[in-house]
């Protein structure tokens, strides 16, 4: 038996029966209306309260490591604020290999609002991620009716301990605003479906714009409009509209997919733009073949779904495998087929399972790996969106004891164990030298995790042990740049000029960042002046400035092999960096015939 949208299952006894639950019309029992409007809100509010009582431990948190300086603390363009330059650099910046506007200038305001100050920025995660909570029960509530199936999925997505990394992490700002305008256009939709206009169209292009410029993770919302025209907005079924008890606009197929189409064509330019931001970040085709690539997927869906109902294991980073057992792949394509075999079988009586279970598979897709960006396998952050189909597939699925507090007890016992797990693993994000120290032990040999626990501890003035997890590094990868000018600086630091030639050189060649480029073209030029090479010496040094124009220590070796005056201006320069003492610079370095450093003192002192 199907039920209808305001349907909710019943089981006085042996037999399940449907019962009608229907939302009163103006004048109809108004009182009992106000009452149910006064609980949604003060579940709205316990829901928004507990999410951030839960995560109010990241507000002394730092930033971390990863990508978080070149997101927030070491990006110049975020740091100038909401400048009209900051505009313009956002709309038009391939930078952090994504174009995402909206992410950038949400990161030009929180330094607008708090500097460097780290809680400042962790806590509007926070607060999104809060509010993100709240907007999900909200609209599951008016779109479906069930109020406490609405809270109970809003409750594990608030609470979950795989949706940690996307709130703790301030990089992952785009994770957690992009989702809140995805909401906010499902939003938008439901409004437009109940009476459906081009002004109401207009509302959904432009919150869907907003998310795609937040990121890029959202292409698929066209075919997940598709799946909720399903269930539970009902809009193929043949009965007429009427907004006072929560209908919509029913269509024909055909008209259902012709009003997807501008949606598909801003999917199709988001993906342009993204692959083509991309480029210099996919993975060689050699070092994850296709074959490779497509196991991983089919592996990856059943690891989220393992974490989704057991959470243990968590890390930052995910090393790819470079192989994997036939046995493991080819059971996880089986145990895909089997779900999906069974939520198409059901889709007639439990559409919600059949909806959640494609919500889950079409929101995946993007960040499967298909298209191999960097060398992770999977990543928490990527189950964020995925999840919430999940959740609604497993509560509206799972039939509780008809007693109201065996339910009760049920779910909250549910939400307890999965928020002492969610605290554990906020606590983990402490400190850089923490986050990374769990990462390798949950996660075993890690590339990734080696390089950043090696600063990390570096970091904190631990270099005998962070040489270690760096020669650690060497040994998975004798290439890794980073590893390399590490390993570089700590020979250079010991005396060691010459053995550390090569590693500083290996780290630039690899090297695809350009602030490791210009440290490890500095360190070469500080190195050969140590030896005496000045010619060397000055080379790098001008080397290290085209690939960092703002790396104020350069100039400071330029102006030492210059001489006088330049070694003064230079040192002053270094200790206060103007545009004036930049001008003082390059004039002092023009005096001494040194015209190629005095072009770059002058282009930073425009």
């Amino acid at each position: 038996m199907r039920l209808g949208r305001n349907q909710v299952w019943e089981r006085p006894g042996k037999r399940g029966r449907a019962r009608t639950k229907r939302n009163p019309l103006p004048g109809d029992g108004a009182e009992g209306s106000g009452r149910r409007a006064g609980a949604v809100v003060v579940l709205c509010f316990l829901l928004g309260f507990l999410t951030l009582a839960l995560y109010s431990p990241v507000g002394g948190d730092p930033f971390t490591n990863y990508d978080d300086p070149s997101y927030v603390s070491e990006n110049p363009h975020v740091k100038t604020g909401l400048a009209w330059s900051t505009f313009k650099w956002a709309f038009s910046s391939m930078e952090a290999s994504n174009w995402h506007p909206v992410t950038w200038l949400s990161h030009a305001a929180d330094y607008q609002l708090f500097g460097l100050d780290p809680s400042g920025h962790h806590w509007s995660n926070v607060l999104i991620h809060s509010l993100n909570a709240v907007l999900l029960f909200l609209l599951l509530q008016k779109a479906t009716g069930a109020k406490w199936q609405s809270l109970m999925v809003a409750a594990l997505f608030a609470l979950h301990p795989l949706n940690v990394e996307s709130v703790a992490w301030i990089s992952e700002r785009k994770n957690v605003l992009s989702t809140f305008l995805l909401l906010l256009t499902l939003a938008a939709y439901g409004w437009y479906a109940q009476r459906p206009s081009g002004k109401r169209y207009g509302v959904v292009v432009a919150c869907f714009a907003l998310g795609l410029m937040a990121k890029p993770m959202l292409v698929t919302l066209p075919l997940l409009l598709l799946l909720i025209d399903y269930w539970p907005l009902e809009r193929g079924a043949e009965r007429p509209p009427d907004a006072q008890l929560g209908r919509f606009q029913s269509a024909s197929l055909r008209q259902l997919l012709l009003e997807k189409l501008p949606l598909v064509a801003m999917s199709v330019a988001s993906a342009a733009l993204t692959i083509a931001a991309q480029h210099s970040s996919l993975a060689s085709s050699e070092r994850f073949p296709f074959p490779l690539r497509l196991e991983n997927a089919l592996l990856s869906y059943v690891l989220y779904l393992k974490k989704a109902v057991w959470p243990s294991g968590l890390a930052l980073f995910y090393p790819h495998p470079e192989n994997i057992p036939a046995w493991q792949w080819i059971g996880a394509a089986l145990l895909l087929l089997t779900i999906s075999a069974v939520a198409w079988r059901q889709s007639r009586s439990k559409p919600w399972l059949a909806v959640g279970w494609c919500w889950f598979l079409l929101t995946l897709v993007p960040v499967l790996g298909i298209v191999q960006v960097g060398a992770q396998s999977m990543a928490d952050r990527y189950a964020y969106v995925p999840l919430i189909g999940v959740f609604a597939a497993i509560v509206w699925w799972v039939r509780f004891p008809p007693r109201p507090i065996l339910e009760f007890s049920i779910a909250t016992a549910i939400l307890v164990a999965l928020s002492l797990v969610t605290w554990r693993q906020i606590g983990y994000w402490r400190s850089n030298v923490e986050l990374w120290s769990h990462t390798l032990a949950v996660t075993g040999e890690n590339l990734i995790a080696e390089d950043k626990l090696g600063s990390a501890l570096q970091g904190a003035g631990r270099q005998d042990a962070a040489i270690i997890h760096f020669a650690n590094a060497l040994r998975l990868d004798p290439r890794d740049p980073l590893a390399n000018f590490s390993v570089g600086a700590d020979l250079q630091w010991h005396g060691h000029l010459a053995e550390a030639i090569p590693h500083y050189q290996t780290a630039i060649r690899e090297s695809k960042d350009a602030r490791l480029r210009a440290d490890s073209y500095q360190n070469l030029a500080t190195d050969y002046m140590q030896m005496g090479n000045e010619k060397q010496a000055r080379d790098n040094f001008l080397q290290a400035l085209n690939a960092n124009p703002f790396l104020i220590s350069a100039f400071a070796g330029l102006g030492e092999l210059a001489g006088e005056p330049a070694r003064t201006v230079s040192q002053a320069v270094l200790e206060n960096p103007t545009p004036e003492g930049y001008g003082e610079l390059a004039r002092a370095f023009q005096q001494t015939g040194r015209i190629q450093e005095a072009e770059l003192a002058y282009a930073n002192a425009k």
